[in-house]
C-alpha cells in the first residue's frame, strides 16, 4: 500500500470524501464555499455536539450522495507532534476504512489554519504509511491518494522538502534494519553504502586488510567466525563553508549476531538480524544531511561485522589488543557490539577530531529490562550534550533517559589478564557496566554519548508514528539535535 500526496491548484470534479481541519470555535463562514448552506449546518451542528469531547480525534460525517465528509476535530494548539499524531491517526483512519482518495482542505480561517501544521500532518501520516513487503511474493498495490487543494492550506515548500528528507532518512533505516541477515551481510551492507555516493557523501571502506594493519583487533575478532568479510565505513558531509570540527555519530552494525562461541538461545535469536540498527541509524542520518544539505560538517563511522560460532571464532578467554592500544579480555562473545564501538569510536576521535561523538547500538538487553520500549538509554561524559539529546528527543517524541556512569561501576570491566574484560561477571547494571566499557576507549576526552536503543530500533506492534517493525528511532532524534545547536 503506498500513500501519494498530489498537490491541486484546484478541484477537479466531485470528491466523495473530504477532509476538514476544525475546531471547537469554527463558524460556519469558516468553510462557506466548500458545501452548500444545507452541509454547511451539518457540519456546524455536528461540532456543536462535539464541542466536550473534542480532543485530536477523527469523526466522520456521512452526506447525501454517498459523499462523506471527515472531521478532523485539533486542540487550540500550534504544535509540531501533534500535527505529526493526528497525521498518523488520519492515514490509519482512510486505510482501516479502505478510502483510496480523499479531499483535503482546510479552513478559510486563519484563527484555524494557525492550529494545524499540514506540513508536518502529511509527514506523520507519511512515516505511518511506511511498509516493508520487498520479500511477498503477493504485494498489495493499492494507492492511497491524499489530494491537497492549494488554495485552501498552507503549504510550505521550505518546510516539505526538510521533512522529505528526513523521510528518506527514517526509511533508509527502516529499509537496513528490516533486511534478512541473509540478505544483508557486511559485504551487501557496505556496497549498499557506497550508493549514498550520489547525494554527495564521501564514504570510504576499511576491509579486514587495511583494518589488520591500522590494529582494529576488536572489530576483526567479532567477525572471526564468519565467512563474510568484516567492514569499518566512513560516510563524510562537508555542509558548512567553514572547516569546522565535525559532528560524529558511530554506529553498530552487527548484521547478524549469534552470540558466537557463547551461543544465544534458540528462541527469537531470528530477531538478530536488527543487531545492526545503530549503523542504520547513522546511514539514515547522513543521507538526510545530504539530502537538506545541512550547514554543518558530519562524519558517521559504522563498524559493519557478522558474529557466527566459525571455526576460527573468536573464544571466551582471548585477549584482544584494540585500536587504543588497550587489550581487553573477551568473557562472553555475546558482548561483541562493544568490541565492535571500542575500535570505531577510538578511530572516529583519532582521525576526525570531532566536536563530539555520539553512538548508537542495540547494545544490552538490560536496558530493555530497565526502560522498556519508551526510553532509549542516555549515558555521557558530558552534561551540555547530554541535555541537548534529551531535549530534541522530547520534542519529536524519540525520547532518551540518562543513566549513571561512576568510577565504582568502572571498577566492575576491571580485568585480571588485561586492561578491562568486555563483561561485568559480578552481576547487575549490565547497560551501565557496558557503557563504562565504551568510556573507556574516549581516549582524548572528547564530549560523548551513547544510546542505547536496543528497546526502541524494532517494536512488534504498531504505535505512533511506527506502522510495527523497523522503527528508525534515532534520526529524528539526531536530525532536531543538529538543527536546534549546530546549524
Amino acid at each position: 500500500m503506498t500513500l501519494k500526496i498530489n498537490y491541486l491548484d484546484r478541484q477537479k470534479g466531485f470528491s466523495n470524501n473530504t477532509a476538514l481541519f476544525l475546531g471547537n470555535d469554527s463558524k460556519i463562514s469558516d468553510f462557506k464555499g466548500i458545501f452548500d448552506d444545507k452541509i454547511n449546518q451539518k457540519i456546524l451542528n455536528f461540532i456543536k455536539s462535539n464541542k466536550k469531547t473534542q480532543k485530536n480525534k477523527i469523526a466522520s460525517l456521512n452526506l447525501e450522495f454517498d459523499q462523506k465528509v471527515m472531521i478532523i476535530l485539533i486542540v487550540n494548539k500550534n504544535d509540531s507532534q501533534q500535527a505529526e499524531q493526528l497525521g498518523s491517526k488520519f492515514y490509519d483512519y482512510i486505510k482501516g476504512n479502505d478510502i483510496d482518495n480523499v479531499l483535503i482542505l482546510g479552513s478559510s480561517s486563519s484563527s484555524i489554519k494557525n492550529k494545524i501544521k499540514l506540513d508536518e500532518f502529511l509527514h506523520g501520516a507519511e512515516l505511518k504509511s511506511y511498509e516493508f513487503n520487498l520479500y511477498k511474493t503477493k504485494k498489495t498495490n493499492k494507492i492511497i491518494n491524499f489530494n491537497i487543494l492549494k488554495s485552501k492550506n498552507i503549504i510550505n515548500e521550505k518546510i516539505r522538502t526538510k521533512l522529505d528528507a528526513i523521510l528518506k532518512g527514517v526509511n533508509l533505516t527502516r529499509d537496513l534494519v528490516s533486511e534478512p541477515g541473509n540478505i544483508l551481510t557486511p559485504d551487501e551492507y557496505t556496497k549498499r553504502l557506497l550508493k549514498l555516493k550520489k547525494h554527495g557523501l564521501k564514504i570510504t571502506v576499511y576491509d579486514e586488510k587495511k583494518l589488520k594493519n591500522l590494529g582494529l583487533n576488536a572489530l576483526l575478532g567479532v567477525g572471526q567466525g564468519s565467512i563474510n568479510g568484516t567492514y569499518l565505513v566512513t560516510i563524510e558531509w562537508n555542509g558548512a563553508k567553514s572547516k569546522s570540527k565535525p559532528l560524529a555519530f558511530v554506529g553498530k552494525g552487527v548484521c547478524f549476531d549469534t552470540g558466537g562461541i557463547s551461543l544465544k538461545p534458540a528462541k527469537f535469536m531470528e530477531e538478530m538480524t536488527y543487531d545492526m540498527a545503530g549503523s542504520a541509524v547513522v546511514a539514515g542520518l547522513m543521507k538526510n544531511f545530504a539530502i537538506r544539505k545541512a550547514k554543518i560538517n558530519a562524519v558517521g563511522v559504522v563498524g559493519l561485522v557478522e558474529n557466527m560460532p566459525g571455526g576460527n571464532a573468536q573464544r571466551p578467554g582471548d585477549i584482544v589488543k584494540s585500536y587504543s592500544g588497550k587489550t581487553i579480555e573477551i568473557l562472553n562473545t555475546d558482548a561483541e557490539g562493544r568490541l565492535v564501538l571500542a575500535d570505531a569510536l577510538t578511530f572516529t576521535e583519532k582521525k576526525f577530531k570531532p566536536q563530539f561523538m555520539i553512538d548508537l547500538a542495540t547494545l544490552t538487553g538490560a536496558i530493555i529490562v530497565c526502560l522498556g520500549e519508551e526510553y532509549a538509554g542516555l549515558f555521557s561524559n558530558n552534561d551540555n550534550i547530554s541535555k541537548k539529546i534529551f531535549e530534541a528527543g522530547e520534542k519529536v517524541n524519540e525520547k532518551v533517559w540518562r543513566l549513571p556512569l561512576h568510577k565504582n561501576y568502572d571498577k566492575l570491566m576491571d580485568s585480571k589478564t588485561a586492561d578491562v574484560q568486555n563483561i561485568n561477571y559480578a552481576g547487575g547494571a549490565g547497560s551501565i557496566t557496558a557503557a563504562q566499557f565504551l568510556q573507556r576507549f574516549i581516549i582524548n576526552k572528547t564530549p560523548w554519548a551513547h544510546l542505547d536503543i536496543a528497546g526502541m530500533a524494532f517494536s512488534k506492534k504498531a504505535a505512533n508514528l511506527n506502522p510495527g517493525g523497523a522503527t528508525g528511532f534515532g534520526v529524528r532524534l539526531l536530525n532536531r539535535l543538529t538543527e536546534d545547536n549546530y546549524e
